[in-house]
């Protein structure tokens, strides 16, 4: 039997006695996702296209409908190698359209193919993909003094967010407005929106901590 259950503060008790951010639920696959990968910073080009691209295959849909699609995801473009993907064409859009295992939108697909374009031309200019995301990384005077799941509910996009959509939009970017920015840079470490109290909340800030941001070159 699932003991799972909320909190009033935005917490869920799990049934092994630890506290973590109500949204996962009781669904084994975002526990994993919320406990082991969100929040936690990454330098790693590919990694970090996977997710732009993924919160843009999420627009209209929940980040859990992707989450279980993410594998035939990675399988169907080439692990989001950004230079793979970048040379894919019209017999690969055909191929991706026919694939049953992914978001089968075609301006969501042209739109990831361009994106791994546009990124390996960022990572031209600014030595590394990473180098030019994590460079708008908001300072601590624009986060809150506790983050609390009033703030996180009442927070869907940031001045950060909205900074670095307008800049991956005039790099040719498509498919980052405010808000999937926003989730994007939450799940990457860019902030830290575990509430308090959240077991792996201390956990992601000594990763934050401890992670060296990319210098652009």
């Amino acid at each position: 039997m699932d003991h799972d259950h909320a909190i009033s503060n935005g917490l869920l008790r799990r049934d092994d006695g630890s506290l973590g951010c109500a949204w996962h639920g009781a669904e084994p696959l975002y526990r994993r996702y919320h406990d082991d990968e969100w929040g936690r910073p990454s330098a790693d080009d590919d990694r970090l296209f996977e997710k732009l691209c993924l919160e843009g295959f999420q627009a209209g849909l929940s980040w859990l409908t992707i989450l279980r699609k993410r594998e035939a995801f990675r399988q169907a473009f080439d692990g989001f190698s950004i230079d793979r993907v970048a040379q894919m064409g019209e017999t690969d859009i055909e191929r991706l359209l026919a694939d049953p295992g992914i978001v089968r939108h075609r301006g969501k697909i042209v739109s990831a193919i361009n994106n791994a374009r546009r990124a390996a031309a960022l990572r031209e200019t600014h030595g590394s993909l990473a180098a030019f995301l994590w460079s708008f990384e908001p300072g601590a005077g624009e986060r809150p003094s506790a983050v609390t799941a009033e703030f996180v509910r009442a927070t869907p996009a940031s001045a950060a967010s909205t900074r670095l959509s307008k800049a991956l939009k005039k790099a040719g970017f498509s498919f980052v407005g405010p808000t999937t920015v926003y989730a994007f840079m939450q799940s990457m470490g860019f902030v830290n929106d575990h509430i308090e109290g959240c077991s792996v909340r201390e956990v992601c800030e000594a990763e934050r901590t401890g992670f060296s941001r990319p210098a652009k070159a």
